[in-house]
């Protein structure tokens, strides 16, 4: 899955705030707006924004995801970059939107997917933003979790280089790093005890670094391991990566 995004052009951008911000972690889209406001990135959130419609794809429901992908892409018309902060969501824009349509395409989804970006990625390949340049007071053991829809994109490395930049901030690696986290969307309903062996299979290797904070940018893989986690009273600090950025903005 390789992207090719449309060049950003001012610094004007939309926000997709993602179903997830929206029910569980409004902290995440909070910081992508301080961030890129920061940035010099004015900000514009369509108040009549939905779901991407990637629980109705994953479901095998593409009618109904279809319907809800129009709808996306109506909304977020024009010809803006448009910022997501979900590997996960983003995706879905501009590969799985993309794939139910290609017997039919649409134009205003083939154009949000030419222009939907991850937000680590947009900050460090889009404003070429390549180190970041804030400080923990303290140092910070960070262990990062490589969602599987980043894969194929420049997500994860975007995200890194700009983590491992941060002062007092330490990266480790972990045992299978690409080993999925066993969330999969619907898959987790459908197949918890498989899900659910994957994700503790997961938080083995992550704990085994006794971290201060597991990092990631899909908010969908931190429910998934965080609940987990806190089930087997081995609770564990968690962010987004953006958060991340926002708390040590200078």
């Amino acid at each position: 899955m390789v992207t090719s995004h449309s060049r950003p052009t001012g610094k004007k951008v939309l926000l997709m705030g993602t179903c997830l911000c929206d029910a569980f972690y409004d902290e995440a889209a909070k910081a992508t707006v301080e961030v890129l406001e920061h940035l010099g990135v004015k900000v514009v959130f369509p108040e009549d924004q939905t779901c991407c419609g990637q629980p109705a794809f994953n479901s095998g429901d593409w009618k109904a995801s279809r319907k809800v992908a129009r709808h996306c892409a109506k909304v977020f018309a024009g010809d803006l970059p448009v910022i997501v902060p979900s590997g996960s969501c983003a995706a879905m824009n501009f590969h799985g939107n993309l794939l139910q349509f290609e017997e039919e395409p649409d134009p205003l989804v083939t154009s949000l997917a030419n222009r939907t970006w991850e937000v680590m990625d947009f900050i460090y390949h889009g404003l070429g933003v390549k180190t970041w340049p804030g400080s923990f007071p303290e140092p910070l053991k960070i262990v990062f979790h490589r969602s599987c829809h980043s894969r194929g994109t420049q997500s994860a490395e975007s995200t890194l280089a700009l983590l491992e930049s941060i002062g007092n901030a330490s990266v480790m690696s972990i045992g299978q790093a690409e080993q999925c986290c066993g969330f999969g969307g619907t898959f987790s309903v459908t197949f918890p005890h498989i899900s659910g062996r994957m994700g503790s299979l997961k938080l083995d290797h992550l704990l085994e670094m006794q971290p201060d904070v597991l990092v990631s940018g899909d908010m969908s893989c931190l429910m998934h391991l965080t609940g987990l986690a806190r089930m087997q009273g081995r609770p564990i600090s968690h962010m987004h990566a953006i958060q991340l950025l926002r708390k040590t903005i200078p």
